[in-house]
């Protein structure tokens, strides 16, 4: 089947589209756009992909689901659009981001701009109904978006894996340590981000590894 997503993802992901899994949940989301009101956008959903093609990917951050407030979700993890209040887990990333490497929180929630430097920002969901969390999971997206993580796991070397919180941590099983820096802490979430994502210096960790790789680091 067609699938309107960047192209060096359709030819590293084409098997993935004829699967009955997929061809499953395109039809549910499919119809859930028709009746319900779902984010992001449907012309966003593989917006992360679109953004950070195969090659360039250096960096990737795996959320659960996208948000699902009004005006919130654009098809990157943890990022809201411009002029969106930001919720509370990327106020806890750029609180960390400041305290790891002194970048002054930005004016807007919006990381088209780490995307573009090659940050797939990844949710395991791609999509969701408005204001009910979770309701688009076990549909099908978690095969697709796992299938996304193991392509580039074996087909790419040093890349740092950003898995934060229990359900992230799982995608470590097939993820190559010795190919890759993995890293780990709780979620940003104001829930358990004092039981140790606050100073886990992730982001000095990443940009350490990825010149030590002979990669440019990212401009947080």
């Amino acid at each position: 089947m067609d699938v309107k997503i960047e192209e060096s993802w359709k030819a590293h992901l084409k098997e993935e589209f004829e699967k009955e899994y997929f061809i499953r949940v395109t039809n549910f989301i499919r119809s859930e756009y028709q009746t319900k009101q779902i984010f992001p956008p449907a012309k966003l959903i593989f917006n992360a992909f679109d953004h950070t093609p195969f090659d360039k990917v250096k960096v990737v951050i795996l959320g659960q689901d996208p948000y699902h407030n009004d005006g919130q979700a654009h098809g990157l993890s943890f990022s809201v659009n411009d002029g969106v209040q930001f919720p509370p887990s990327l106020i806890n990333i750029f609180k960390e981001i400041n305290t790891d490497l002194g970048i002054p929180i930005p004016k807007s929630g919006n990381l088209t701009r780490w995307a573009d430097q090659g940050v797939l920002l990844l949710n395991a969901t791609l999509t969701v109904q408005a204001h009910q969390a979770g309701s688009h999971q076990n549909k099908g997206w978690e095969n697709f978006t796992d299938a996304a993580i193991k392509k580039l796991a074996d087909e790419r070397e040093n890349i740092v894996f950003l898995l934060w919180g229990s359900y992230a941590q799982k995608k470590a099983a097939f993820i190559d340590g010795n190919k890759h820096l993995i890293l780990k802490s709780v979620h940003p979430s104001p829930l358990s981000a004092h039981r140790g994502f606050f100073g886990n210096k992730h982001f000095s960790q990443i940009n350490e590894y990825l010149i030590s790789k002979g990669q440019t680091p990212i401009e947080w």
